[in-house]
């Protein structure tokens, strides 16, 4: 069998067929060397084997999130399982993509609910209800590309916002997270432990470690943690108790949104945000797959906006699609999205296991602390990375002032109000970047 090129992928009748769905078809390639297409179906052994794949490599963020966040981690993954087989039905199975709980929320969840960094979050609902307004307004937007295009979004946040704007999620996070380890020494010891940890898994591993890298960065540390608490005696020990008392199966807990206006201003911004970063996540897709999915991104947004407020109506996360699992399909060169269902469904078997839930609030605080570092550090790289890759020009002062501004902003959490709203570090530096682009569209400097 020869390769496939890119042209054979791109002209593929099945796929832009007219209908919801596409036209399935059998792979009949080489899975060694041959792409497979989106609208493909591999054997059940090599589907499941690559759709455990995917559920771990969102693993390790989509359980991190909700326990900064104080949110059942339990719940999370359930929710991110079936959000994501719901994102499969309504995209038409046409985007290949994994919904897993999104980190841009974590910076106004702690703001608006003073989550202190451990344990439950007592005040989950007045969050639930911000996130779930959130959702709304990026399922609005969705149906608003359905009917008009990608073009609009493209002008009002291009590269230089959207760059800034990435860069002040993780930005904004820096002070509560150093915040949070420095109650003792040990505890400061402990997070750099796990910081080097994740960076040696990072840069000294190859393969699917290598993208495992949270997940495996903080099982190492965890394991030390042991070692020098409950073998050594130098810090407080973990409680295994209630492993041994949660059952294998069962419903997690599901709680109730409250709507506070104060909290609904500082996170329904977010949907602008998950609008930047998906928009980059299709655009990817879209440039190995070699498929026309742009005509289908406004159905992407419309099912993840659906995905967030679902979710967080019963007390789970917001959700985003993943670009750990983008990152999995460069690797492997298998985008069917059927690969997908399935790790949906291996999300929901995960997330219907307390015992699995009691190991994960074993965890201690240190230890989140610790990675929180790195993936908050990472989400502000990840901005700098959309300039770099977009070629900003930073001799003009346009962009200069741009990014200069909103960073400043977002960094200091400087928040403006609207009447009795507090727009908040995030919100206001997102506001601010957007008009400063269309007041400075034209400029020529």
């Amino acid at each position: 069998m020869t390769q496939k090129t890119s042209q054979e992928i791109e002209h593929n009748p099945e796929f832009d067929n007219g209908r919801w769905f596409p036209t399935w078809r059998k792979y009949q390639g080489n899975l060694e060397t041959d792409p497979v297409a989106i609208n493909e179906k591999l054997p059940a052994s090599s589907s499941i084997l690559l759709a455990i794949q995917h559920t771990f490599a969102m693993f390790g963020a989509t359980v991190l999130a909700p326990l900064l966040m104080g949110f059942d981690a339990n719940l999370a993954i359930l929710m991110s399982g079936i959000c994501t087989i719901l994102f499969f039905i309504m995209t038409g199975g046409r985007m290949p993509s994994y919904l897993g709980s999104s980190f841009a929320f974590i910076g106004p969840v702690l703001a608006v609910t003073a989550y202190a960094g451990s344990g439950f979050n007592e005040n989950l609902g007045v969050a639930l209800g911000g996130i779930m307004a959130c959702g709304i307004i990026y399922s609005l937007v969705g149906l608003l590309v359905m009917k008009t295009g990608t073009d609009w979004i493209e002008q009002l946040m291009p590269p230089i916002v959207t760059g800034a704007i990435v860069m002040i999620i993780g930005l904004n996070l820096a002070p509560v997270t150093i915040q949070g380890v420095s109650a003792n020494q040990f505890d400061a010891w402990v997070a750099m432990m796990t910081v080097l940890m994740i960076g040696g898994v990072a840069v000294f591993t190859r393969g699917m470690i290598r993208r495992l890298l949270l997940l495996v960065g903080l099982v190492l540390s965890y394991l030390i943690y042991i070692l020098l608490t409950n073998v050594m005696g130098l810090g407080k020990p973990i409680d295994f108790s209630a492993i041994s008392q949660a059952a294998w199966f069962g419903l997690p807990q599901f709680y109730t949104p409250t709507f506070d206006k104060n909290a609904i201003v500082m996170i329904a911004p977010i949907a602008f945000i998950l609008v930047a970063e998906n928009l980059g996540h299709f655009k990817a897709v879209e440039g190995m797959t070699k498929a026309r999915v742009t005509p289908y991104m406004g159905r992407a947004f419309f099912a993840d906006g659906v995905a967030t407020t679902l979710s967080a109506s019963v007390g789970g996360t917001g959700v985003t699609t993943y670009a750990e699992n983008i990152g999995v399909m460069a690797v492997t060169k298998v985008y069917s999205t059927i690969i997908f269902v399935l790790a949906g469904v291996v999300a929901i078997l995960l997330g219907l296991s307390p015992k699995f839930g009691a190991i994960i609030q074993t965890i201690p605080s240190a230890l989140l602390g610790g990675a929180s570092i790195v993936v908050f550090g990472l989400i502000t790289v990840a901005g700098a990375k959309i300039w770099i890759d977009n070629k900003i020009d930073f001799s003009k002062n346009s962009n200069l002032i741009i990014a200069a501004a909103t960073i400043i902003m977002g960094a200091g959490n400087f928040g403006l109000k609207i009447g009795e709203f507090d727009l908040g570090g995030i919100g206001t530096a997102t506001l601010v970047a957007i008009v400063l682009n269309i007041m400075f569209r034209r400029a020529k400097a």
